[in-house]
């Protein structure tokens, strides 16, 4: 949602505003996909390799 807040709003118009509108984030896992990327190279190595692109 979006709240305009325009010049001159009062301190408390504006806590106000965000009082109604409360943050919600959702706390998504993502272990559930840990260990299902299947390849035939070592990750450690592929990250190595790919630092050593910079160089």
């Amino acid at each position: 949602m979006v709240s305009i807040i325009k010049k001159g709003t009062s301190k408390k118009e504006i806590e106000a505003l965000l009082s109604e509108k409360e943050i919600v984030k959702s706390k998504k896992s993502i272990a559930k996909f840990a260990g299902k990327l299947k390849t035939k190279i070592d990750p450690i190595d592929f990250q190595k390799e790919l630092r050593n692109e910079w160089k």
